[in-house]
Order: structure tokens, then C-alpha cells, then sequence
């Protein structure tokens, strides 16, 4: 068995492999020096599960499963001699294996409870350890290595500001009415106005587990801030049927919703594009990632790491007969149903 120098908790694997005839190796994952690493650790299975000699093989060890545990989804894998993409995500208890495009295991750890199984394989909970490739004797091929460590939930990437720490809605405001009515607003009304939306929004948004949680009713959340050109990153999770949006300076909006056009459009566009380039969500009830850049009237935005819109305009949609407002506040939109929302962070940009 061959290990990497050091452990790994939280992380995306990266590897493109090729199998030979009846080839088997694994995967190890958070495995402890010492032991059995499906045992101990995990085992991503590396398999040529179509050879005759493997035809009486159990669901859970068939190429890309957790060894033993959760089975994979059968019909990805590539004949042997081929080459195979293939990436393993592993955060917390989520781990997830896609093989050439196509997920194959989506498991929550955590919902494993049986007392025999955890004692049989105590690595199921083990937070970090090791990575690296088993070997059982048969010819496989590696190539295009890389691993992408993941931090923490609500920790910034270098050059970024949290906009939520994890634990309470500091720095969040609730919702007045829109930029154009609040401009004819005297400060005094604008104030009294501000105070009973903070109110709304501490009754309809809380923090559970980590996450901004919206009921489905009530107002969109704001950031207390305006801001001009910037980078924002957000991580969000709808439900069946889910609807919302990203408004940017206080205007709708960058589209999140199940639909089989996709998210991340400008929705309200109508002069500009406002469908996606490409449909990148993940399925319902599952987290996606917003990557959104902003520089005058131009938006950028990345699903899933997947460019969705190239360098288009955002139109004003309160005022039409005017460019987008050169600053505003940052809305996570209400639409009448449940929502979450974490990793949530921003970078100003000057001088671009």
C-alpha cells in the first residue's frame, strides 16, 4: 500500500485510472497507518467489476463504491484499457464518488447507525487520516493527480471577508421595500423602517447547524454593507420545487430554482441573455456552490465550478429606462419557501 506523506480531512481527489482486465486496487481514504484501511479507514473500491471472475460480486463491491458499506451505481465505468476520470469528495460524513461525469455515491456517513457495522468498520467515523492507492496485485494505472483540500464551513478563502461567521445573523439586515423607494425616504423613515424589518427577518431567519435557514416566509436577508464591484461565493440548498436568487446591488437577480433550464441565469433580463450557458446543479436537497463576479454592469457567474454566465449585462430591473445602481446591498431572496444558505463570503474589487 502506497500512502501520502501526510493526512487529509476534508477534500476533493482528483485521478484519472485504467483498469486492466479483472483489475482491482482501492482507494484509501482517512486511514490510520496501520490496519486494514477499509476497516480502519475507507476504501473506495478500483475495480473491473464486468470481469467474469468478479460475477458474483455484492453491490457494495462494485467499482466506486465505500467498500462494504455503500454500494455504487453500476454503468460508468469504461471497458479496461480505458481511461476513467474520476473524483472523490469527501466533507464531513458526505462522501461522494463521480465517475466519468456521472454520481455514483452520494452517502451521509452519519446516517449509518448500526452498532455491529461501526464496530466492524470504526473508520466510517473517522474524521482524517491518510489517502492513498491499496494494491492487489493487479495492473492499475494512475495519472492527473490532484487533491483539493476543502476548509471548514463559514472559513474565507484567502482574500475574502465572511459575510456570515456560522453562528448568528451578524452583519445581516432585513429587507426595506426597494433601491427606488428607499431613496424618497428621509433617514428618519428609512430608520423606522429598518428596525421593524430586522424584526421580520430575526422572526423568519435563523442559524442551524452551521447554515442560514430561511422559513419560507417573511422578507430576503441583506447584507449590511453596499458594495460596487466584488467576487461573492455562497453555498445553497433548495428543496423540491425551491425557489430564489441572488440580487446583486439590491437588484434581481442570479436565479436559483428547479427547473430544467438551470440556475444561475439573470433571470430578469430581457434586452440580455438570462438563461445559463450550461445546467449545473446538483439534484434537490443537495448543496451547490455560487461563484458570482461583478464589475460595473457585467456578471460573472460559476455553478458548481461550471461558467454559467460570461460577461453579461445585468439590466436595472426597478428602473429599466437606467443602467444597474454603481452600488447596493447583497439580497439572499425570498420566494416563499425554505432555504439554505453558508460559506457565504465576499471580496471587494478596486481597479479592475
Amino acid at each position: 500500500m502506497m500512502l501520502t506523506e501526510r493526512e487529509y480531512s476534508d477534500f476533493v481527489f482528483r485521478f484519472e485510472v485504467k483498469l486492466s482486465p479483472g483489475g482491482n486496487n482501492g482507494v484509501a481514504i482517512r486511514t490510520p497507518k496501520g490496519g486494514h484501511p477499509s476497516a480502519q479507514g475507507m476504501e473506495i473500491q478500483i475495480l473491473d467489476d464486468s470481469a467474469e471472475k468478479h460475477a458474483n460480486l455484492q453491490p457494495y463491491q462494485f467499482h466506486g463504491s465505500i467498500y462494504g458499506i455503500v454500494p455504487a451505481k453500476r454503468g460508468a465505468l469504461k471497458p479496461p484499457g480505458e481511461w476513467n476520470t474520476e473524483e472523490i469528495y469527501a466533507k464531513g460524513s458526505h462522501i461522494r464518488v463521480t465517475l466519468n461525469d456521472q454520481v455514483i455515491v452520494d452517502a451521509d456517513l452519519s446516517q449509518i447507525t448500526d452498532e455491529e457495522v461501526l464496530k466492524k468498520r470504526p473508520g466510517l467515523r473517522q474524521a482524517s487520516g491518510f489517502l492513498g492507492f491499496i494494491g492487489h496485485g493487479s495492473r492499475i494505472e494512475f495519472r492527473n493527480l490532484s487533491i483539493k483540500e476543502l476548509l471548514p464551513d463559514n472559513t474565507p478563502p484567502a482574500g475574502f471577508e465572511a459575510l456570515f461567521n456560522g453562528t448568528d445573523l451578524a452583519g445581516w439586515k432585513g429587507l426595506v421595500a426597494n433601491p427606488p423607494e428607499r431613496a424618497k425616504m428621509t433617514p428618519e423613515q428609512l430608520a423606522a423602517a429598518q428596525e421593524q424589518a430586522d424584526a421580520r427577518m430575526r422572526e423568519h431567519w435563523s442559524v442551524q447547524d452551521g447554515a442560514l435557514v430561511f422559513d419560507g416566509k417573511g422578507d430576503s436577508l441583506c447584507t449590511g454593507k453596499d458594495y460596487a464591484d466584488f467576487e461573492f461565493l455562497v453555498d445553497w440548498k433548495i428543496l423540491q420545487g425551491g425557489d430564489s436568487g441572488i440580487y446583486l446591488r439590491g437588484s434581481p437577480q442570479v436565479q436559483i430554482w428547479q427547473n430544467p433550464v438551470g440556475s444561475g441565469g439573470l433571470y430578469n433580463n430581457q434586452q440580455n441573455p438570462s438563461q445559463p450557458l450550461a445546467v449545473a446543479d446538483n439534484p434537490v436537497e443537495q448543496w451547490n456552490a455560487f461563484a458570482i463576479r461583478m464589475i460595473g454592469e457585467q456578471v460573472w457567474v460559476w455553478l458548481n465550478g461550471k461558467l454559467v454566465v460570461d460577461n453579461v449585462t445585468l439590466e436595472n430591473y426597478w428602473e429599466r429606462d437606467k443602467p444597474i445602481y454603481p452600488t447596493g446591498q447583497i439580497e439572499l431572496q425570498n420566494h416563499g419557501n425554505t432555504l439554505w444558505f453558508k460559506n457565504v463570503y465576499v471580496k471587494e474589487l478596486t481597479g479592475e
